[in-house]
């Protein structure tokens, strides 16, 4: 029996051995059918897809959509412009431990799988077969590069044996490091920033090796989903990924315990910031944008990586907006506290006690209130008796002493301000939001945007360059740009182009003109023309470059009328004014024709070059995003020594034609001459004919005359506050409209050029007191001041025809070796003045200088 029980559990075990053996070929055979079908579905479905994927050789030549940036000629970003954020970065420059984060949370098994996980593709597989969706489990880098570079988002299963195949593509073309290099560049990180440099400029203004490693955490954090995840859209989400990717960094041993805590416990603190910009520059910004789409179009303009070198000098720009700022808040000062920005609910809502607000509420309530201008933004909330506390964003609390608000007396109108305060409370009050700018001690003073406008624009007037350009208090409170598109009178800035005409025409600096009343009946104007001079006193008759230093009017007008206005009008074209922009009548004279900053300072490049014509310009080249040469500009060059030795050659070569021929004349007939010879290649000396020198506009002479009249403004005229720049070199107009209406100041050396402007954008006056000298030639000091510091000085030499001889001032006549009162003056050669008689007696309107009521003359 019992044997009997041994043969039959042998017999069943054999038959169970048995029945394994064949189901394990059957399941080997199956598996190895699906394995064949899986490889050959596979296979066809790889030819299949095959012609559509794209070549991984464009990978290396693809262009990331990055922004067109502008830049100063020193390289400093003046602005990116386009709806993508994106800052390219090497691979050298990608800080390891970001690179480590990023493997940790998307793909740690990246220096290892061949672009694609398998294991992680049998968990999405599960996923597939147990839910029928396909999930975003198992992407690779390389799948994620795959789909971000060539392919769509969309979750369908032939996208994905794309990308599947597409990646094996990629790691089969590319190594390891370019293929990071691209993701990191390329992935789309929340808030518009494309690529890991740009995150970290867009969330924490920061460059990628200024990062701590909870920023980088936090970036590492952001693909799975950009829009959500991101610092400022959700802080406790992003706080949540960022210790997701810190945990996994500490699990794969990349950073230790005590570093994982360090991070983990650091605060999430990021906000938006817009590009790193190095210098203020927005209105030429613009410019360039403009300028940008008539050359290229906007196709890919914001998104082809143009890089716009300008002419811009970072370090003028920057004067040049200090200045226009530090002017403007002088005047408005002057005119009175126009009162708070704003005045909030005191105590603010849902405050801790009524004299202590925390610091995040006091923040919060500031939000509303962009900074402007330079001037900080802050919340009074405590006002002593000569003091007051201010919250101030970015700087916390600060005390506001009473040098810094008893400047505030209440502005009643333009004319008019009211009483000086006696004590802060008069100004200021608890929960008074109010503007601050820095003083020059580095303490606070009590500040308001101001309501008048300026502008100020640097040219080099040996080429035309932009060197500095700010078109008005800020841009982003108002984009209109007053030095380029405004259009307002000069006044008498205007008036050196009539004198340069005058001289042309045959008067010289000692000129007599009678300065006198009168009426004008000038069939271009609608009545009777009755010019006046601001003081609406006459001197009677004065020499041309007295005239000038003190800004008559009645001169000027008199003479345009003498060298004529058809004569004057084509003379001004030689500055760069068009004919059809010019008043044609005698207002002309006092600069009634409407120009902008930059026309002006064009003109005035005239007169500080000698005599050129330049035209500005301002982008000095374009470079496409890889470096290479699309644009370089090639402007017009002052080069006197150029003209001189072209004019020598002219007359060589003409002296060598006229010897010729005479030879010619006297020369037996030629015999029969051979087959000439090829021509030698053009002489370097030739070349040089061809390069792009400025032409000449106006004589040397005429423009060394007027610009020694201009020093004179500054040294004795209406420009004497530029005597404390300190320098013998710089030469200037002031003007002023009617009404008061405009403040300009034009000037230069020979480097140099600036011209600004002050005034309402809806013309009204400026008000009491308000002209050239006071308003705006303190922003031209201010931005010479510091352009010119430590500069060598920059003045014409008197040129070739130029002479110097002793006048008498009251006549201008040339004086005898025993008068005792006479004066130097320069003239041209050949254009003396009469010599004055010994017998001489003060003409009917008395000696010059002397103020005297005169009788009105009528001119027809």
């Amino acid at each position: 029996m019992h044997n009997h029980v041994i043969q039959s559990k042998e017999v069943f075990h054999g038959f169970v051995m048995q029945r394994s053996q064949r189901l394990l070929v059957t399941a080997t055979g199956a598996a190895l059918t699906c394995m064949a079908l899986v490889l050959m579905g596979g296979l066809a479905a790889y030819y299949y897809l095959e012609p559509s994927l794209p070549d991984v050789e464009t990978l290396r030549e693809v262009q990331l959509q990055v922004p067109l940036r502008v830049y100063s000629r020193d390289h400093r970003l003046i602005a990116q412009i386009g709806e993508m954020r994106r800052i390219p970065v090497r691979s050298e420059d990608i800080p390891q431990t970001l690179v480590q984060a990023f493997l940790a949370a998307e793909d740690d098994r990246f220096f290892e799988h061949p672009g694609v996980d398998y294991q992680g593709l049998l968990r999405a597989g599960i996923v597939l077969l147990s839910t029928g969706e396909i999930s975003q489990g198992g992407s690779t880098i390389t799948m994620q590069l795959a789909r971000n570079f060539f392919l769509t988002p969309e979750r369908k299963f032939v996208r994905k044996l794309r990308e599947i195949f597409l990646a094996l593509r990629i790691e089969h073309e590319l190594d390891k490091q370019e293929i990071l290099r691209l993701y990191l560049n390329k992935i789309f990180l929340g808030q518009r920033a494309y690529g890991v440099g740009a995150a970290a400029e867009v969330y924490f203004g920061k460059t990628l090796d200024e990062l701590t490693l909870a920023e980088i955490a936090t970036i590492a954090g952001l693909p799975k989903a950009p829009s959500d995840d991101n610092p400022v859209r959700s802080p406790e989400r992003a706080t949540a990924r960022r210790a997701y990717v810190l945990r996994r960094m500490h699990e794969l041993n990349r950073i230790d315990t005590e570093t994982l805590r360090t991070a983990l416990a650091a605060p999430m603190e990021s906000r938006l910031h817009g590009p790193t910009v190095e210098l203020e520059a927005p209105w030429v910004a613009e410019m360039v944008r403009q300028e940008m789409v008539e050359r290229f179009g906007k196709d890919d303009l914001y998104t082809a990586g143009y890089q716009v070198t300008t002419t811009l000098d970072s370090r003028l720009q920057a004067d040049a907006v200090n200045a226009l700022r530090l002017a403007l808040l002088e005047y408005d000062r002057r005119h009175g506290y126009r009162g708070p920005v704003a005045e909030l609910e005191w105590p603010l809502p849902e405050a801790v006690a009524d004299d202590v607000q925390p610091e995040a509420q006091r923040r919060e309530a500031l939000n509303d209130f962009a900074d402007v201008g330079g001037l900080a933004t802050g919340l009074v909330f405590d006002v002593g008796e000569q003091d007051a506390r201010v919250f101030v964003r970015g700087a916390g609390e600060i005390e506001l002493g009473w040098d810094g608000i008893k400047w505030a007396r209440p502005y009643i109108d333009d004319n008019n301000v009211g009483a000086a305060p006696g004590k802060a409370a008069e100004v200021l009050a608890p929960g008074h939001v109010i503007r601050l700018a820095r003083s020059d001690e580095g303490g606070w003073v009590l500040s308001q945007l101001p309501a008048v406008q300026g502008a100020i624009v640097s040219l080099d007037p040996l080429d035309g360059a932009l060197l500095a350009l700010s078109g008005g208090f800020d841009f982003f409170d108002n984009k209109f740009n007053r030095a380029v598109q405004a259009r307002r009178q000069p006044g008498s800035s205007f008036k050196p182009f009539i004198y340069a005409g005058a001289l042309d025409k045959g008067f010289t600096t000692a000129s007599i003109v009678n300065d006198a009343p009168v009426v004008f009946r000038d069939p271009g104007l609608e009545s009777i023309y009755r010019p006046q001079n601001d003081t609406r006193r006459w001197h009677g008759p004065i020499r041309l470059r007295e005239a000038l230093v003190r800004s008559i009017n009645l001169v000027s007008v008199r003479l345009l009328q003498d060298i004529g206005i058809p004569y004057a009008i084509n003379y001004l074209t030689r500055f760069g004014f068009a004919p059809e922009d010019l008043p044609h009548d005698l207002s002309l004279a006092l600069g009634s024709a409407g120009v902008s900053p930059l026309q002006l300072a064009e003109g005035y490049a005239v007169f500080a070059n000698g005599g050129y014509k330049v035209e500005p310009y301002f982008i000095e080249r374009v470079e496409d995003a890889s470096g290479e040469m699309l644009y370089q500009a090639d402007p017009l060059i002052v080069c006197a020594e150029c003209e001189r030795f072209r004019i020598e050659r002219e007359l060589e070569a003409e002296a060598e034609e006229e010897s010729d021929r005479r030879e010619l004349l006297l020369a037996p007939e030629p015999e029969p001459a051979e087959e000439p010879a090829v021509a030698e290649a053009p002489e370097l000396e030739a070349l040089f004919y061809e390069r792009p020198f400025a032409p000449r506009t106006i004589s040397e002479q005429t423009a060394y005359l007027v610009s020694d009249m201009l020093r004179d403004v500054i040294k004795r005229g209406t420009g004497r506050r530029a005597l404390a720049l300190n320098r013998n070199d710089v030469a200037g107009k002031t003007g002023t409209t009617d009404d008061r209406r405009d403040a300009w100041f034009s000037g230069f050396n020979g480097r140099l050029v600036a011209t600004v402007w002050v005034g309402f954008d809806q013309e009204r006056p400026l008000g009491r007191y308000e002209e050239g000298s006071r308003t705006a030639l303190p922003m031209w000091i201010h931005y010479m001041g510091e352009a010119l510091d430590g500069t060598e000085a920059a003045r014409q030499p008197p040129p070739r025809g130029i002479v110097t001889a002793r006048i008498l001032p009251e006549s201008g006549m040339l004086a005898s070796a025993n008068d005792k009162n006479a004066i130097f003056e320069i003239f041209r050669a050949g254009h003396l003045p009469a010599r004055a008689p010994q017998d001489r007696t003060p003409g009917p309107f008395g000696p010059e200088g002397e103020e005297e009521e005169l009788d009105e003359e009528i001119l027809f």
